[in-house]
């Protein structure tokens, strides 16, 4: 089952894919870095829509940390800021945390009901892709985008991910996909301090989420899926037996 994955972008886009679609998110500037950063410390991470479904939400759980961020801005009554850095530092992992973004969990929320969901982001696609390859027929790579653009932090992600899917044996179902790819193979990761993401991190003081973005590349063996409302690590174990062996190698960058 060599299988075929598509490249595309922002939140009302998940909706194409549905049907016969396994959807990776990619928010790299910053939802599912800091989702994923959460996970691999043990930390419970509900992603929410909006505001309101992150209050109600809160209600439900035990001394929930609330994380997020909408035009940038926290909002009220939320603890802390999307931000991967600061959540690696905190020692509350206890605490389930709530997450809402501007466009990130827009469009993983907007993913569910999809044959599955799962997260990505500079830290973990190399993991990701091996748990692609011989699972899914077909795989949708997202990228959050926002204000009408494919930031190119998330084009870099997702071509990166489906670079290590043709390496599997994948193959490419748009033109356009495979643009993307040879666009930004073997770029050095540098060029997204030029992008206006990162350009918003120094200017808002918060260069240290671009500095921990950027220093922490493959570094994790985990894969988060959405399961009833939570992002879970996906159960490699249970799917292993039934899944072809893959090369592994091929697949690193």
């Amino acid at each position: 089952m060599a299988g075929s994955f598509i490249i595309d972008c922002f939140p009302e886009a998940a909706s194409k894919y549905h049907r016969n679609y396994a959807i990776v998110v990619i928010d790299v500037i910053r939802a599912t870095t800091t989702a994923t950063t959460a996970i691999a410390l043990g930390r419970r991470v509900f992603p929410c829509q909006t505001t309101d479904d992150a209050f109600v939400k809160a209600a439900s759980l035990h001394e929930p940390l609330m994380v997020g961020e909408l035009g940038g801005n926290m909002p009220v009554g939320f603890d802390m800021t999307n931000s991967p850095n600061l959540i690696s530092q905190r020692d509350d992992v206890n605490r389930p945390m709530i997450l809402v973004s501007s466009s990130g969990t827009q469009l993983l929320m907007n993913a569910a009901g999809a044959e599955a969901v799962y997260i990505a982001c500079l830290r973990n696609l190399t993991s990701v892709a091996r748990h692609l390859l011989g699972r899914h027929q077909r795989v949708a790579i997202l990228g959050a985008g926002t204000r009408g653009r494919f930031r190119r932090e998330d084009q870099i992600g997702c071509a990166w991910l489906a670079e290590k899917l043709l390496a599997g044996g994948c193959h490419a179902e748009t033109p356009e996909t495979l643009e993307y790819v040879q666009r930004w193979k073997g770029i050095d990761l540098e060029v997204i301090r030029e992008g206006r993401s990162a350009e918003y991190l120094c200017r808002s003081g918060q260069e240290s989420d671009l500095a921990y973005i950027l220093s922490h590349v493959d570094d994790l063996d985990i894969v988060p899926t959405l399961v009833s409302g939570e992002l879970v690590v996906a159960d490699r174990r249970s799917s292993d037996s039934s899944a072809p062996a893959i090369d592994a190698a091929a697949i690193v960058a």
